[in-house]
């Protein structure tokens, strides 16, 4: 598993390396515009040089860059819609060029519409950015369920990659949070295994690309998407080690999006403590 976290991209995408490697990162997340707004950051070629060699000399295997929540791929007003294709595509142009391993976004929110034809919008809205880029993956994120967000459960993942048109450059984040507040329960390895057996058989187990780490501040089913700082939550410790050593996650970049109460990035002491949570659960298994 390469454990990571989401790190600030401030001064070019190289500086983001930087950051990843002062908190002992093996994977990395950034945001490749400003989340406040619609505008596209696009990359220079000297930028994207001196990404490539920072991490060349790195220990940082993968780069994630997520979507900005702006986006409503969804949305039932055109401009929302044409404005989150214009910065879709932005982001997996980027991608392409830093090589990353994937973009992750938030499939969109039906609001107070029906849910069918939000998940036909969102993935003709999809089809076309990746129509109009090439080489990066995406990677749909599943969601806590709050306010209409699609994603909330394999069925409806399942009818959104169908709805984008299938491509083998669509796949997977899977965050634990979302998974935990949208009802299944992750605490145990036998939940774990269900919960991703009926992934598998509804989504694909090829589809499985990367994950996010969040503890949950709500209760089982809640559906409302609040993080809680790692071993803090709902989930706690143990249900935290149960994700982290999943069998059928190891190898994915794993991304640490919340480090801890009122930290705004990660430090080498939050993915070390990660680490520690990975070991704790690998060696629980080998118990069991």
């Amino acid at each position: 598993m390469l454990i990571g976290a989401h790190v600030s991209p401030a001064g070019g995408p190289a500086k983001a390396v930087a950051r990843g490697v002062e908190a002992d990162c093996r994977a990395i997340q950034i945001f490749n515009q400003n989340p406040r707004a619609w505008k596209p950051t696009v990359y220079s070629d000297e930028q994207v040089a001196a990404f490539r060699e920072a991490m060349t000399g790195s220990q940082v295997q993968a780069l994630l860059i997520h979507a900005v929540y702006l986006l409503n791929c969804a949305s039932e007003d055109p401009e929302i819609r044409a404005k989150s294709l214009t910065s879709l595509v932005a982001s997996l142009r980027a991608g392409a060029a830093l090589g990353a391993h994937a973009v992750v976004l938030h499939p969109g929110s039906a609001l107070a519409g029906e849910v069918g034809p939000a998940i036909e919008r969102a993935g003709a809205t999809i089809r076309e950015a990746l129509e109009e880029s090439e080489g990066c993956r995406l990677h749909l994120e599943n969601t806590a369920g709050a306010g209409g967000t699609l994603g909330r459960s394999f069925e409806e993942l399942a009818a959104l990659f169908e709805a984008a048109g299938g491509g083998d450059r669509l796949g997977l984040c899977l965050d634990s949070c979302h998974l935990f507040a949208s009802g299944f329960d992750i605490r145990t390895p036998e939940g774990l295994a269900r919960t991703l057996d009926d992934c598998v058989a509804l989504v694909g187990a090829e589809r499985l690309g990367s994950l996010h780490l969040n503890d949950s501040q709500t209760a089982l089913g809640s559906n409302r998407d609040r993080h809680a700082s790692v071993g803090q939550g709902e989930l706690g410790e143990d249900g935290c080690a149960v994700f982290l050593s999943e069998p059928r996650f190891q190898g994915l970049p794993m991304i640490l999006e919340t480090p801890g109460p009122g930290e705004k990035q990660a430090t080498a002491q939050h993915t070390r403590y990660v680490a520690q949570l990975h070991e704790r659960g690998l060696a629980a298994r080998r118990a069991g």
